[in-house]
């Protein structure tokens, strides 16, 4: 399974980006699918996710100003940013997880880093 994240780039402060992971398969096959987020020096966050169930989590940073939605058509998801802070800056990672009834066969997928750069 192959997840690629895409639309980064540089962006002022107030500005908007839409990041886009495609995954190789079908992210209705996916028990949950999100957003990551590390910055240099720090330990890698969530920024949003969404269940198969469509059901949604935030953090409360980017909470009111992201919104993460799927298109099952394309196999992909997305993260619209708006309303962007310089702390919003760091690289972005999509991430696809199976929760089996065993943990020991859970599974979880990352794609590669889309780096955000939000200027003040």
């Amino acid at each position: 399974v192959q997840l690629q994240a895409s639309g980064g780039g540089l962006v002022q402060a107030g500005g908007s980006l839409r990041l886009s992971c495609w995954a190789s398969r079908s992210i209705s096959n996916f028990d949950n699918i999100g957003w990551y987020r590390q910055a240099p020096g720090t330990q890698r966050e969530l920024v949003a996710r969404l269940t198969d169930t469509g059901s949604t989590t935030y953090a409360d940073s980017v909470r009111g100003r992201f919104t993460i939605s799927r298109d099952n058509a394309k196999n992909t998801v997305y993260l619209q940013m708006n309303s962007l802070l310089p702390e919003d800056t760091a690289v972005y990672y999509c991430r696809g997880a199976t929760v089996a009834l065993s943990p020991k066969y859970n599974r979880e997928y990352w794609g590669q880093g889309t780096q955000v750069t939000v200027s003040s």
